[in-house]
């Protein structure tokens, strides 16, 4: 019974008319004292009068006139900080700094410190976008086995005078004639006027004894056929392209002579490609 009259009550103190508060307040009291007999037979069934019934009836009338004024004997500051802020609300917060050490901003002792941090973390940013940077770089770079078929070795001791020897270089064939001397001759008897790609025999060759050319036709990129053709060189079967003995375009749709890699003698016998 008590529990439902304080329930109705606390709906009923938000009431804004001052009169309505005080007529609940007063017909409460009634229902308290209506009550207390059955609360004082209870309390002597049990045989010692019980405290707390008496204090929660008399705790609801405060609850309800008296939320915001303390009562007789009781200070705010013997509440809880939950209950107090509830029961007397402002807007004047006061934080408790006593555990915690605060600096203005810019603060000389701490200057140092916060250069430190930033500095470092600047360092490890443009640590990060080097790697990346260097990431990026070396991933269009060559692999290591294309890096090792850029350059050929060949030994130029078991070629005989007068014949070709065909290597692959970089996927391609390359052609290697050892010429005699009347090969020689011949490459050099040429009227370089009458060419349709003019070049001298020895601006393309590094030792007139040896002829190194990629085998690859410039007209559609097929292989040309060694010492054939009408200039004793190679011959291209697929459009008639004849190749004098330097490589030199002589009959034929074929436009360029065919290409000189590049390439260095390590030494007498020893021909580096590439």
């Amino acid at each position: 019974m008590l529990r439902v009259a304080g329930r109705r009550l606390s709906l009923y103190s938000r009431a804004s008319s001052p009169s309505t508060s005080a007529f609940l307040s007063r017909g409460f009291q009634e229902a308290a004292e209506d009550a207390s007999p059955s609360i004082d037979r209870r309390s002597s069934f049990l045989g010692a009068p019980n405290p707390s019934w008496i204090h929660r009836a008399s705790s609801i009338r405060g609850f309800a006139s008296e939320t915001l004024v303390p009562r007789q004997g009781l200070e705010l500051s013997d509440l809880p900080a939950t209950v107090a802020a509830v029961k007397n609300p402002t807007s004047k917060i006061v934080y408790d700094e006593s555990n915690h050490e605060r600096f203005p901003p810019g603060d000389p002792s701490k200057r140092a410190f916060a250069y430190f941090v930033l500095s470092g973390g600047r360092f490890v940013y443009a640590s990060l976008i080097r790697l990346l940077v260097l990431k990026f770089v070396l991933s269009m770079s060559a692999s290591k086995d294309v890096l090792a078929l850029a350059s050929l070795e060949v030994d130029l001791s078991s070629i005989e005078p007068g014949t070709t020897v065909t290597v692959k270089w970089r996927g391609k064939p390359v052609f290697i004639r050892r010429r005699t001397d009347d090969d020689v001759k011949l490459a050099n008897s040429v009227d370089i006027g009458s060419l349709r790609h003019p070049e001298e025999d020895s601006a393309r060759v590094k030792n007139p004894e040896w002829l190194v050319v990629v085998g690859v036709c410039t007209h559609l990129g097929c292989i040309p056929l060694p010492n054939a053709g009408d200039f004793g060189g190679w011959f291209c079967p697929c459009h008639g392209s004849h190749y004098d003995i330097s490589g030199r375009i002589r009959k034929g749709p074929a436009p360029y002579n065919l290409e000189v890699p590049t390439y260095t003698f390590l030494d007498e016998n020893k021909l580096l490609i590439g």
